[in-house]
């Protein structure tokens, strides 16, 4: 496959739409700090050198995801909460505001086929609210991980200050593992990106294929985002290609 002379194909998905419409309000171009500058591809925000578009491919799910973004978000490159709708077909995608809610998610939220569960620290939440596990759906309905895509303060600060969550439960990840992402500073390594937070919903969901799919679409994200910041060519037969392909044909 050459990626020299991408074609992008990618139907525009929730993120993506809500980048447009973001993009539509702004007064000034945004401009990503870090990073490759000049165009990007519009199906994987990548330099058109290092598109992965001709790779993407969703995995069906029981589960679906449910993204309410901070404001400048949707217009990150390092943004994992877009990768998340590249890989879950059931993912929707709503910008946050203090003083307004969008009454799509409201009618999401309300929508009988959906169970919803807000992802957020068990340590910040009332211990009535929590639970460490999927919890089971009741009949008839399938999960729905709201998850806040921002930065930590902005995360805190959007939990408390969404009364229309107040009456959701809480799902509090307990993970062993070590955040593996690479495109933004943490100075915690139990701080997961959004796109590592959707992966293990999905396995404690039961959906371990679609979460193994999320971890090596993000591996390859991150291999050719950093690859096109020090302008060398991805290589398309290292490990994080490898795991990738070895999903599909699995």
């Amino acid at each position: 496959m050459s990626l020299a002379s991408p074609v992008c194909v990618a139907v525009p998905h929730a993120v993506s739409r809500l980048r447009t419409a973001r993009l539509a309000r702004s007064a000034k171009p945004f401009l990503a700090r870090g990073g490759t500058q000049g165009a990007r591809c519009p199906g994987c925000r990548l330099v058109p050198s290092h598109c992965i578009c001709a790779l993407r491919a969703s995995w069906p799910t029981h589960a679906g995801m449910c993204l309410l973004m901070a404001d400048i978000e949707p217009l990150k490159p390092s943004n994992t909460g877009w990768l998340i709708a590249d890989v879950v077909q059931d993912t929707f995608a709503f910008g946050w505001a203090r003083t307004e809610v969008d009454p799509a998610m409201l009618a999401l939220l309300a929508d009988p086929q959906w169970q919803p569960v807000v992802v957020f620290p068990g340590e910040f939440v009332e211990p009535e609210r929590v639970t460490e596990t999927a919890q089971t759906p009741a009949a008839g309905k399938r999960p729905l991980f709201i998850l806040l895509d921002a930065t930590w303060p902005e995360a805190r600060k959007m939990f408390r200050k969404s009364p229309y969550l107040n009456a959701l439960p809480v799902l509090s990840l307990n993970s062993e593992k070590v955040s593996n992402y690479k495109l933004r500073r943490s100075r915690r390594d139990d701080h997961f990106c959004t796109s590592e937070v959707a992966a293990l919903c999905l396995h404690l969901a039961g959906e371990a294929p679609a979460a193994h799919a999320m971890q090596a679409w993000l591996e390859v994200y991150t291999h050719h985002y950093l690859q096109a910041k020090h302008q060398l060519p991805p290589d398309l037969e290292g490990p994080a290609h490898s795991q990738l392909r070895g999903l599909k044909l699995a």
